[in-house]
């Protein structure tokens, strides 16, 4: 094994996996096997586990994050070399049972490589969540608790999962919240479940937004 140990991913048993970044000028890997999309969410994600306090908040976020790249059928994992943090994105195809073997390597240019020292400022993710709390405390001020409460809900659940502001979340977002976390996790009173539709909806009115379609069909 080298030592180039990995913080939540596999290990690499001989060799490196070269320091290249496997990028385009579009940002995705070589042959356009990873989309611009899905290597800056997995960089997003990674960066917000090694910055979680709650050790379930990590591993949700990373568990994100494999659940991301599985369909491409690549795998990540975190180089830190003395303090200088990087993601790496390669194929699954690389390693067995937790261990990349070089011997697997066709192309050390399909790996992808990011730095994950000074990049981008956590001070981004504390103003987006400042905006959603205004935002709360708009609706609670406007309409009342009950969409008050619903509204700080619908915050706690951007900030631990998307991390932007809540008018950014897409119609699935939305529904993952309105059928999955805000029945399991938020502890609603029977009032806010019956309300809860019009809490999300006068959420975006008062961000004077409109309401990205999340009812099921």
């Amino acid at each position: 094994m080298s030592d180039l140990e990995d913080t939540d991913g596999p290990t690499v048993d001989t060799g490196s996996d070269g320091g290249d970044s496997g990028t385009d000028d579009e940002g995705t890997a070589g042959d356009d096997e990873l989309p611009t999309s899905v290597v800056d969410e997995a960089e997003r994600l990674t960066r917000l586990a090694r910055s979680a306090t709650d050790e379930r908040e990590r591993e949700v976020r990373l568990e994100r994050r494999d659940d991301l790249l599985a369909p491409h059928e690549f795998t990540a994992r975190v180089r830190d070399d003395d303090g200088d943090a990087a993601l790496v994105l390669h194929p699954a195809a690389w390693h067995e049972d937790g261990v990349i073997r070089t011997d697997r390597i066709d192309d050390l240019s399909r790996a992808i490589e990011i730095s994950l020292e000074g990049a981008e400022d956590p001070d981004d993710w504390t103003a987006v969540d400042a905006h959603n709390r205004t935002l709360v405390a708009r609706v609670r001020d406007r309409h009342g608790d009950v969409h008050g409460d619903t509204a700080s809900a619908l915050a706690d659940f951007v900030g631990n999962h998307y991390a932007k502001r809540i008018e950014s979340l897409t119609g699935p977002e939305l529904s993952e919240f309105r059928s999955e976390y805000f029945v399991r996790n938020a502890w609603p009173s029977a009032r806010q479940r019956d309300v809860v539709e019009k809490s999300i909806e006068l959420v975006y009115e008062t961000a004077g937004e409109p309401v990205p379609e999340f009812r099921n069909p």
